[in-house]
């Protein structure tokens, strides 16, 4: 049984695995102790992993210690099992190598665009050649309904909608859909594209604001794995075969 860690900007997701599938996820806004505890119930992980985009993860590093027989930190000097053609691999987000390392074991052999709807929405490359090809990042979904409220005198802070509506009759619902229909654009165009470059491309979604889009943005897929849960699961095992054969 692994633990995973994903330490990201707005939550703490944690899951457990068991022979290479999720058996149990965890989302907190501040990871404790105790957490951990009630998560593991009891047991002691055969590994743990802990990916962060805040920066170093010494105190977490620490707590998993107690509770797995070994231990790895993510970092960009963490040996991974696909190629990067990443040119600056030392500022590249351990949560977008760590999908891309997912998506690879997910669908092998096959060109994927990951667009993950987090805190940003980032949207990346992994070729059939086993390779991270790189990306973009924009603003997520909550950061342009908040700069809109923010930056404004007057404008109200609005939530998402699910209703697919080109204009609105209130000023609210012209926030709403103006910016769901803006990244809802924004993300077909890059699809278009990069599809017009690439041959038989596969558009995963994920992240927290993925289920506004899928029914928006038609010939995608939702994951039914989370890519960077999978991901750090494999990077996991793939570290323990290489102190193995050491």
């Amino acid at each position: 049984m692994n633990l995973i860690v994903d330490i990201g900007n707005t939550l703490v997701k944690l899951a457990l695995f068991d022979g290479g599938r999720p058996v149990a996820e965890r989302s907190v806004e501040r990871l404790l102790p105790a957490v951990l505890d009630d998560l593991l119930a009891g047991r002691r992980a055969e590994g743990a992993i802990v990916a962060s985009t805040r920066g170093e993860a010494d105190e977490v590093v620490e707590m998993l210690r107690t509770r797995a027989r070994r231990v790895v930190e993510f970092t960009s000097q963490t040996p991974v099992p696909i190629a990067n053609a990443y040119l600056t691999p030392e500022t590249l987000g351990r949560d977008r190598l760590a999908a891309a390392v997912g998506v690879a074991a997910l669908y092998p052999g096959r060109n994927v665009l990951i667009v993950d709807f987090g805190t940003a929405v980032t949207i990346d490359l992994v070729t059939a050649d086993n390779t991270f090809r790189g990306g973009c990042i924009s603003p997520g979904l909550g950061m342009r309904l908040r700069a809109l409220h923010d930056y404004t005198a007057r404008l109200p802070l609005c939530a998402p909608t699910e209703k697919e509506e080109l204009t609105g009759l209130t000023t609210e619902e012209a926030v709403r859909h103006g910016v769901m229909n803006s990244l809802t654009f924004e993300i077909e165009g890059y699809i278009d594209r990069m599809r017009g470059r690439i041959d038989d491309l596969c558009v995963i979604f994920t992240g927290g604001d993925a289920k506004f889009f899928v029914k928006r943005i038609k010939n995608t897929i939702f994951a039914c794995c989370n890519p960077v849960f999978c991901g750090l699961d494999r990077i996991l095992a793939y570290n323990a075969r290489e102190e193995h054969l050491d």
